[in-house]
């Protein structure tokens, strides 16, 4: 099956010309088990220092990982907070989101000290996945509430926005070239943008109906990218026509897409949680085709949710349902 698709996606088409792709390769994996069992560990952020730190969503703490020696330094947090994702700020600080109290934490830390900020209203308990702005702002989704968020980092003031599609489910969200933050709305078929202006949500219907988009990751020429958690699919959504287009992944209608990220050759990274062990594909929007399949052999995955490039280090960080830390070497 799989030879099949990668067979039709390297045809070349009739009306231009394709750059002939390289051979599928895999890159190298390595893990780091985290010492706190059965803690989902995930959504890991490298600091300046080269700390990879992560969060525990079933253990409930925030912790870093030091790769150069594999130790690992856990830091305590407010019991029900279940945080989902973490950032790390310029000045070294780091945000996490509590997944089941409604609050942003910043961490200090040099000193263990938490400060939060409780959303304004009650009904927005989940805050899910962060991301800065080119002003140092952070963006938010609030998958079970249905809204997104804005937070000013100087002052704590935060302001939610509601999603205007009933059940949409706001997933995972970046920041454009432009610094306008899109999202996807993973119980619906789109796609997001927020007029930083307006505080607005402008949404664009993919043209699937049966589309499912659950990550995002955008490149340096501005499109936006998501995988098709039901249908199999990485889809490119275009902000300067409203179009999209969408390529078969590996594993098609099996692979279940989920972590996603793009790296600094504007390759598109996926991770197919469908098939055990879980597979890191890679694939290049300058050939539309599939360049490398990686098995995450050591753990499995179970199921990778998150992942993030390293710029300095030419890396991809995750966290996988099986208790690892894990980093890829891109090419």
């Amino acid at each position: 099956m799989r030879s099949a698709i990668l067979a039709l996606l390297l045809l070349p088409t009739a009306s231009a010309p394709r750059v002939a792709p390289p051979p599928v390769a895999p890159v190298e994996i390595v893990e780091w088990t985290v010492p706190w069992e059965k803690t989902r560990p995930r959504d890991p952020y490298v600091d300046k220092q080269g700390r990879v730190w992560f969060v525990g969503q079933a253990g409930n703490y925030v912790a870093y990982l030091n790769p150069t020696n594999g130790e690992f330094k856990r830091y305590e947090i407010d019991a029900g907070t279940n945080p989902h994702n973490l950032i790390i700020a310029e000045d070294g600080m780091v945000w996490y989101s509590g997944n089941r109290n409604g609050r942003i934490v910043k961490l200090d830390p040099a000193t263990g000290k938490l400060t939060t900020y409780m959303m304004p209203d009650k009904a927005v308990e989940d805050p899910h996945t962060l991301i800065f702005d080119k002003t140092g702002n952070i963006w938010f989704t609030a998958q079970s509430a249905n809204y997104v968020g804005h937070l000013v980092t100087k002052t704590g003031d935060i302001h939610l926005i509601k999603s205007p599609t009933s059940g949409s489910r706001p997933y995972g969200i970046v920041v454009d070239p432009k610094n306008r933050p899109w999202f996807v709305e993973f119980g619906t078929n789109k796609i997001a943008m927020i007029d930083a202006a307006s505080m607005k949500i402008v949404e664009h219907t993919l043209p699937n109906p049966k589309t499912h988009p659950r990550r995002i990751a955008v490149t340096s020429d501005g499109m936006l990218w998501y995988g098709d958690y039901t249908q199999g699919t990485l889809g490119r959504f275009d902000p300067n026509t409203n179009t999209a287009k969408e390529w078969p992944l590996p594993s098609a209608g099996m692979s279940l897409p989920y972590a996603m990220t793009s790296d600094d050759k504007d390759r598109v990274w996926l991770v197919e949680t469908g098939v055990q062990p879980n597979r890191l594909v890679g694939f290049d929007p300058k050939t539309e085709s599939w360049f490398s399949i990686t098995p995450v052999s050591k753990s499995g995955g179970g199921t990778i949710r998150h992942m993030i490039f390293h710029r300095p280090t030419r890396t991809i960080w995750f966290g996988t349902d099986a208790n690892t830390i894990g980093r890829a070497s891109v090419p």
